[in-house]
């Protein structure tokens, strides 16, 4: 029967379900991952489901109100004790988060709904890049959706794009993925995977 194959597509516009199609193939359950800016939560409830009851989630966002949402959301789904969250920088993953992940989780910008002059700022980006590819354990994987189209974004947009760039070939696989019919201020995902 067909019915019996058929799967979940999701609509992939924009690159956060792209990024959920690739979470979905690469997490698993007693996997460990990061989730380096919270938000609203959204990413860290996905990211605590799909580690499943053995796994777990550390959550970093500077606001409180983030964290707030996100520890809401995650209470509601009954998930809070497979996530760890913090109110710090993602610049300071290496102070808490312990063991290896296999996937660290980036969505930059501002918060939805939040206060739009709050910014990840491309400095403290990059640190934290840099820290997750020392946590990722082989063949794991960082993910970054990046936004060029507000007041900051573009001096972050190069910020990570020439951090990506830089990555050994030979430890990481390094990808850049955007919608081709969209304006080149849309948000897009730089994809890196730490060699198996």
């Amino acid at each position: 029967m067909i019915d019996s194959y058929c799967i979940s597509i999701p609509a992939l516009r924009g690159p956060v379900p792209l990024s959920h199609l690739f979470l979905g193939n690469f997490l698993r359950e007693g996997h460990t991952a990061v989730d380096a800016t919270c938000g609203n939560g959204h990413d860290t409830l996905l990211l605590a489901r799909l580690v499943g009851v053995s796994g777990h989630v550390w959550g970093f966002d500077i606001q409180e109100q983030a964290i707030a949402e996100t520890g809401s959301r995650l209470a509601e789904a009954g998930l809070s004790s497979r996530a760890t969250l913090l109110k710090t920088g993602h610049e300071e993953l290496v102070q808490h988060v312990t063991g290896s992940v296999q996937v660290v989780l980036f969505n930059l910008g501002y918060r939805p709904g939040g206060d739009r002059s709050i910014i990840t700022q491309p400095d403290t980006t990059v640190v934290a890049l840099g820290q997750s590819l020392g946590l990722l354990a082989a063949g794991g994987i960082v993910l970054v959706t990046v936004y060029p189209g507000h007041d900051g974004g573009d001096e972050e947009q190069l910020a990570v794009e020439n951090w990506a760039a830089k990555l050994d070939p030979r430890a990481f696989h390094s990808w850049r993925m955007g919608q081709a019919n969209v304006s080149l201020e849309a948000p897009y995902l730089i994809f890196v995977q730490k060699g198996l």
